[in-house]
């Protein structure tokens, strides 16, 4: 039996902790948030994965710590592939129109 205090109209997730209205549509600069958050994040990881070694004032020391330790250029391509695996799904995600229950 549904709780009468709850409208029908209202779709609960989470055991209540999260509600909306049914059929409501995701906005469209919601949508392409996705995109653009998504992308830079990706970019950032591959343009600073070494650190900020061209700065003018702490690169010299950026490039000398690269030099001292070791790298680990092969694991952050791996998790680049993987950040890049989440946005793509995440996009489609948020593009595609998913029935209601």
């Amino acid at each position: 039996m549904p709780d009468p205090k709850v409208p029908e109209d209202i779709k609960g997730y989470a055991d209540g902790w999260i509600t909306e209205r049914k059929k409501t549509k995701i906005p469209v600069f919601l949508k392409f948030s996705y995109i653009f958050i998504g992308a830079f994040g990706f970019l950032y990881l591959f343009l600073y994965m070494n650190g900020e070694v061209n700065h003018s004032t702490r690169g010299n020391l950026v490039r000398q710590l690269n030099a001292s330790t070791e790298g680990s250029n092969g694991f952050m391509y791996f998790v680049g592939a993987l950040v890049l695996i989440y946005v793509i799904i995440a996009v489609v995600f948020a593009f595609k129109n998913t029935p209601e229950d």
